[in-house]
């Protein structure tokens, strides 16, 4: 058998996740195949090198901090985005709250970034370097438009990967997963609508049509992605875990009360269906 995973972004939504692969770390459950979106791969590679508790710390220590993000850093030429991204890709993993790298390189299964190519328009799936490089990557699937510029990885640039796949679950399938668990950063039945910044996204990016073609149909093809993953999970192909509540956190939440109550709902979701979960991984 071959476990996937798949991580949903929804940036400090996805404290959830976090939650959950903590939940995941002391039942000793872990991917041959992981595949994270925005967020959803920038707090699991510390469940993938068995951090337990570090995204949590990383939330609760820094997440409020005025060095964390802010509009002062997406109006700094030199920055540019929301999330003052040298901090929180640099400073605090290699100083602050220490990423364990050689933890990460032993990991045997492979992870993978879903990222949108700015040009295209279309996902790309990265797999993730397994050492300090592993930024660019990171960041690029966590640029979410207006909030983040393009970043380039090779030739061309990306943007935050839920914008052409929010839940890559068929390329999990095509990378030859018999189980697939998906975790969510919206309660079942959230159906996304238009985004209030499309105009704003329509004007930055009107260079590159096939991004803003992306863009403007994300939502009808994500709420099409969820009724596929409530098809599949009726049928028992997938196992998916989704928080009930999000407790009115948002993608730029810094109010640490909200948050450790959002991802204390992610270890309570865990470890309620962990007993049908394993039922699912022996079948």
């Amino acid at each position: 058998m071959k476990l996937g995973m798949v991580f949903e972004g929804g940036a400090n939504r996805t404290v959830f996740s976090c939650g959950v692969m903590d939940v995941f770390l002391e039942e000793g459950i872990m991917p041959d195949y992981f595949i994270g979106v925005s967020a959803g791969i920038a707090y699991g590679v510390s469940y993938l090198a068995g951090q337990k508790g570090r995204n949590l710390e990383v939330i609760e220590n820094y997440i409020a901090d005025k060095r964390y993000m802010g509009v002062r850093y997406l109006f700094n030429k030199k920055e540019k985005a929301y999330y003052n991204t040298k901090f929180v890709f640099d400073e605090v993993p290699n100083e602050l709250i220490p990423f364990d790298y050689a933890a990460f390189e032993r990991y045997p299964g492979k992870v993978e970034a879903a990222v949108t190519n700015i040009h295209t328009g279309t996902a790309e799936y990265v797999e993730v370097p397994r050492g300090r490089d592993m930024r660019d990557v990171l960041v690029a699937s966590c640029s979410l438009p207006v909030l983040f510029p393009p970043v380039k990885l090779g030739r061309h640039y990306y943007l935050d990967g839920g914008i052409a796949d929010s839940i890559p679950y068929e390329h999990a399938f095509g990378e030859g997963c018999d189980k697939l668990l998906v975790v969510l950063t919206r309660e079942r039945g959230y159906v996304k609508t238009a985004e209030r910044a499309v105009k704003i996204t329509n004007s930055l990016y009107r260079k590159y049509p096939k991004v803003v073609e992306a863009l403007e149909t994300r939502p009808e093809r994500y709420n099409a992605c969820m009724e596929q993953l409530r098809e599949l999970e009726t049928q028992g192909k997938v196992f998916v875990i989704a928080p009930e509540d999000m407790y009115g956190v948002g993608r730029t939440e810094t109010d640490t009360i909200k948050l450790r109550r959002l991802y204390d709902e992610g270890c309570r979701i865990a470890e309620e269906q962990m007993g049908v979960l394993r039922e699912y991984l022996a079948r």
